[in-house]
């Protein structure tokens, strides 16, 4: 694993290097794992260490699932004992492991709250880098953390492994940190007891996650006022904080186009834009109309008088919901909305504003959190997207 990640150029830090090198990962992967099953997609099927496979992917590049389903597994689609539907623990890729910890620019003397022991392997790198009494974690599962503990005891090391939710205070009374990394994503808000147990200019290091994007890194540094701003500097898709895990419902399943209390109307803005992969204005529109979901239908391909048609569906959890009727003849397009909000009318908002700030992507874009929460930015934290609309919400 140290040679492959040394020799492509992802481990560029030799600290991170010999932690690698003196950490036998395979030490940390569980008699069982999961996999994505290519007959029943949505569904994940055991694999033992029986299986040839379980010992190859120790030493390679992989993620592998260690727990599903909060530890019971909800069963296969035809019943099958042992198969599950969610991840909820993984052991990550070995790449984006150091990635993250070179990002997080530790050193001798800095002590480092991790989030997320899962089975313990990066904190034995973090054990192994900068000392057993330097590191406490915290994992949310007890059943979790008595196996990291056994595991890491077995690889040598005996740091403090705390059982908490982490989107609280999840370290009361071990002091300040230096350095923050997580292993489980933060979506739509990095939690302030983060900051809050942060030493000034201590480093945050998360994955985050907003809307329908896929996780993306972020790097923090606190400051004295006792704020923390960054940047986001890379792909990070993870699971998320329990407490802060998304409803699965999809759009179409929250969507009554029969409500008698629903209205029609015309809408100015092309309902197409909800799906535009631009991954800045991705983040905007996910951080502006939380949790806002949709799906695109596109007309059928045996109806050549509907070609390029398409309805577009949006709901969020609260009740509201909206469709547009898109054509290629443009707007005005035909709509119908039922529920508390006008989510068109918030949706336009948002891409005002990211358009306000010549389309940012996501490398224009920064964070800060603060005891108000957490906001968007372009180029510098005075210039926050959306302000006034995140503040109606």
């Amino acid at each position: 694993m140290a040679r492959t990640l040394t020799s492509t150029g992802q481990i560029t830090d030799p600290l991170w290097h010999r932690a690698v090198l003196g950490t036998d990962r395979a030490g940390f992967i569980p008699d069982t794992v999961w996999v994505t099953s290519r007959t029943h997609p949505g569904y994940f099927r055991p694999v033992t260490r029986d299986d040839p496979d379980h010992a190859r992917w120790a030493h390679e590049d992989f993620a592998l699932a260690v727990q599903v389903d909060d530890g019971t597994p909800a069963g296969g689609p035809h019943g099958e004992p042992g198969w599950g539907r969610l991840r909820t623990s993984s052991i990550s890729q070995p790449s984006l492991v150091v990635e993250m910890l070179q990002a997080l620019d530790a050193r001798e003397g800095h002590r480092v709250l991790e989030i997320g022991t899962g089975t313990g392997y990066n904190t034995a790198l973090l054990c192994h880098a900068l000392g057993e009494e330097a590191v406490v974690s915290v994992e949310i599962d007890p059943r979790l953390a008595e196996i990291a503990v056994k595991n890491l005891a077995q690889a040598g090391h005996s740091p403090r492994v705390v059982t908490a939710d982490a989107a609280g205070r999840p370290a009361a009374g071990e002091g300040e940190f230096d350095r923050v990394l997580s292993t489980v994503a933060a979506r739509g808000e990095v939690p302030w007891s983060w900051v809050e147990q942060s030493a000034r200019h201590g480093v945050i290091v998360t994955p985050f996650e907003v809307g329908n994007t896929p996780g993306v890194l972020l790097k923090l540094r606190v400051h004295g006022d006792g704020s923390a701003t960054g940047h986001f500097i890379g792909d990070a898709p993870f699971m998320v904080l329990r407490s802060q895990r998304a409803d699965m419902r999809r759009a179409r399943e929250l969507v009554d186009e029969d409500d008698p209390e629903a209205t029609d109307g015309l809408i100015e803005l092309n309902p197409r834009v909800v799906a535009y992969r631009n991954s800045g204005w991705q983040l905007a529109l996910g951080h502006l109309v939380p949790d806002l979901r949709y799906a695109v239908y596109e007309a059928a391909e045996d109806r050549p008088e509907w070609a390029g048609e398409a309805t577009v569906y949006v709901a969020t959890l609260d009740g509201s919901w909206a469709l547009g009727e898109y054509t290629p003849a443009g707007s005005p397009f035909e709509a119908r909305r039922g529920g508390p909000r006008d989510l068109w009318a918030e949706i336009r908002a948002a891409w005002d504003a990211w358009v306000k700030f010549d389309s940012p992507g996501r490398d224009q874009l920064g964070v800060t959190v603060d005891e108000r929460g957490t906001h968007l930015w372009v180029g510098n934290p005075a210039t926050e997207v959306g302000r006034d609309q995140r503040s109606r919400l």
